[in-house]
């Protein structure tokens, strides 16, 4: 697999990442075993980036992590956690909290949690309105100077916001959602990142599996996060973007790949400081997701899929009223 290098100052890391919250929340059971072997398989097929949060699972995937990193050298994988969203005894999200003694409490679990001397990226994963983003930076950089961390990431942020962290310490890059129905990142911050020399981690490259191609109306309202708080899985909403998709399919059987296949490579396309992650929970998905790699989109499919599905075209928001408003990627620089 060939690399890609995050930011200027960054690691040189697989052209794709494997994202692992569903191995552990929000998606519904999984099953350990699979999650290991699709992790060993991610590993043999060259993937190096493994991203992770200490929320998800409430420390869960960082252990599961952990355990089957155990064999494998540490310097042949880059390792990415996101910290800070505060979780209740049932799960429920209630705030999220950066200050500087909880970055120094948090990347101490996290550590332990993944056995490991160090984790190569760590970014808050949402702003916390009540710490300047100056503070936060700067507690993680204190974490670098010890050799704790070896670079800082962010997570939808705003460009004003990167900017202002950028100034405190180089960040490597920011990890925020963008697929072919998600572009707000090309509403300013992309730029400001490509200005600074900063990479992009995209998660969400299908879209929760919405533009995955298995996605169907009769899945609507299972009760996982896509069914229970996604705007785009609900209704009408739903409706209209399955809508989106089967004018996509078209494209994808044109090019001989499966709609998952394209969606990714859409985003691998969008430029090669842009690394995805795959949210691939089993062996299956993982294999469909590795196929994206050598599926090269031309300029005309670029251009034919900007006029079916253009920027604002998909039904919904990417997530409903109350957690965009913790998003600062969504307000105004």
């Amino acid at each position: 697999m060939e690399t890609r290098k995050l930011g200027n100052a960054g690691p040189q890391t697989s052209q794709l990442g494997l994202g692992l919250m569903g191995m552990s929340d929000l998606y519904g059971p999984a099953d350990r075993s699979e999650s290991l072997a699709t992790i060993a398989a991610a590993l043999d097929a060259g993937i190096t980036l493994l991203d992770t949060g200490d929320f998800y699972g409430m420390g869960h995937n960082e252990m599961l992590l952990g355990e089957a990193l155990r064999s494998v050298p540490r310097g042949q994988v880059q390792v990415s956690v996101k910290f800070g969203a505060v979780r209740d005894v049932d799960g429920g999200f209630i705030g999220y909290d950066a200050r500087p003694q909880s970055v120094a409490n948090f990347a101490a679990y996290s550590l332990r949690r993944l056995g490991t001397d160090y984790i190569d990226i760590y970014r808050p994963s949402r702003v916390d309105p009540a710490t300047p983003i100056e503070d936060t930076v700067g507690a993680i950089a204190e974490l670098v100077r010890k050799g704790h961390v070896r670079h800082i990431g962010l997570s939808e942020v705003n460009a004003e916001t990167l900017r202002r962290a950028h100034a405190v310490h180089p960040i490597v890059d920011v990890q925020i959602e963008y697929s072919m129905i998600s572009r707000g990142i090309e509403n300013g911050l992309l730029q400001t990142a490509r200005e600074l020399g900063v990479g992009i981690t995209a998660y969400g490259v299908l879209s929760r599996g919405l533009i995955s191609g298995h996605w169907s109306a009769q899945r609507e309202g299972e009760k996982d996060f896509r069914g229970q708080y996604s705007p785009r899985f609900q209704g009408e909403n739903l409706k209209h973007n399955l809508e989106l998709v089967e004018r996509m399919r078209a494209v994808a059987q044109a090019k001989g790949i499966s709609m998952a296949q394209l969606a990714i490579a859409w985003v691998m396309a969008q430029g090669t400081d842009i690394v995805p992650l795959v949210g691939a929970r089993t062996r299956q998905r993982l294999q469909e997701a590795l196929g994206a790699v050598d599926a090269m989109l031309l300029q005309s499919d670029l251009q034919a899929l900007d006029l079916i599905v253009p920027q604002g075209a998909a039904a919904g928001g990417r997530y409903n009223d109350y957690q965009l408003g913790h998003l600062d990627s969504e307000k105004a620089a």
